[in-house]
């Protein structure tokens, strides 16, 4: 995997220190926002392993150096090796990333993640399978996958879908920052820890005996803080979003918002009507139909139909708006994709079929998971 992994400090991306029973693994690519490169994903995923197998090792804190936890993957790298021609080849990362957020979603050990920072796409999937995620005043949370021409990914189908009513297709649909204050509320964070506490909570963790989740949960508590969720936050008026977001298609999704902020002065109707109309029309009706569908799955089954989705995206047969967006948005930053089709009625059902299905590809195969023997964290978690 050259390309996506050809950067001449590698070993510095992933920095890992281990103190007595707990192992501290740093996400250390500031300058990039510790956007996951192919190395990173595969550290990560040989350090979980290697620490389910290790008896000394009972927790993991996963944190990430400077102003952000972890913004994503590399998708700049992926789309330059798609370009190429070498779609396989950035599907091989995705499929690792995946497997990553599997193994992270039905770990062994205890896992604490300090999101203290921003905290999107990839960033998420390493972090929300975990056992506990605490947030901070810093936190910044977003799924921003359909203004780039793709879908909320790395099991987000998963997590998204069980937040309280129809938050998740809210976030997931709209690209919605959320602060800690509203992770917290709406499930996403476990824990409110203010950034200055940090230290000391860390110090106690290593401290503590750190083999029970009550015990571990009951510490990071003594850090805790219970912030108030905004006046403005969408939180405040799930009635509304479950009005409108409860809809079987976009299009009636943007219609009830549309007929909501003709009734309320609420900013955060406003931005979502936006957001939805600058968004690829494509990657809303796959989104969509995503979330929907991963209510009703596990998290391994969302991670391998989600990777049948993003190979499709890939392969550009369908629509091509992944490489669109990311021209538009991280290449040449003109804000101004030209999606196609440009119109949600222009989507039609069996264009969105082809994206749930298996690719025709004889060098292709669906994702295989590893065998675990464990429930997801997750699902166990604060909800």
């Amino acid at each position: 995997m050259p390309s996506l992994s050809s950067t001449s400090d590698e070993s510095e991306q992933v920095l890992v220190e281990d103190k007595l029973i707990v192992r501290k693994v740093v996400l250390n690519r500031p300058r990039l926002l510790n956007a996951l490169s192919y190395f990173m994903v595969s550290r990560l995923l040989e350090l979980f392993l290697a620490y389910e197998e290790d008896p000394d090792a009972k927790l993991i804190i996963l944190k990430g150096t400077g102003r952000a936890f972890c913004a994503g993957g590399d998708v700049a790298a992926v789309v330059r090796d798609t370009t190429r021609g070498n779609w396989r080849l950035s599907a091989e990362f995705f499929g690792k990333e995946f497997i990553l957020n599997y193994v992270i979603a039905t770990c062994r050990k205890i896992q604490v993640s300090i999101l203290n920072g921003i905290v999107m796409g990839g960033g998420a999937g390493v972090s929300i399978h975990g056992r506990f995620r605490v947030a901070t005043e810093n936190t910044v949370f977003a799924m921003p996958e359909t203004a780039l021409g793709l879908f909320p990914d790395i099991g987000a189908s998963y997590f998204l879908s069980r937040l309280p009513g129809f938050f998740g297709e809210y976030v997931g649909l709209t690209g919605a920052r959320l602060d800690g204050a509203e992770m917290l509320a709406c499930g996403l964070a476990t824990h409110f820890v203010n950034s200055k506490k940090l230290p000391m909570l860390e110090e106690a963790i290593c401290e503590a005996d750190v083999t029970d989740l009550v015990n571990i949960s009951a510490i990071i508590e003594k850090f805790a803080d219970h912030p108030q969720v905004k006046e403005t936050s969408a939180y405040f008026r799930l009635d509304i979003i479950d009005r409108c977001f409860s809809h079987e298609t976009v299009e009636e999704i943007v219609s009830a918002l549309e007929k909501e902020d003709v009734k309320r002065n609420y900013d955060w109707i406003t931005a979502a009507i936006q957001s939805l109309k600058k968004a690829s029309p494509t990657s809303l009706k796959i989104s969509l139909r995503s979330i929907r569908e991963g209510r009703l799955e596990g998290v391994g089954q969302c991670l391998v139909r989600e990777y049948r989705m993003v190979s499709h995206v890939l392969r550009g047969e369908i629509s091509r708006d992944f490489f669109e967006g990311c021209r538009a948005i991280l290449l040449d930053k003109d804000k101004n994709p030209k999606w196609e089709p440009s119109r949600l009625d222009l989507v039609n059902n069996s264009m969105v079929d082809r994206y749930f299905s298996r690719v025709d590809d004889e060098d292709w195969e669906d994702l295989q998971l590893p065998a675990r023997s464990s429930l997801p964290s997750f699902a166990m978690a604060k909800l």
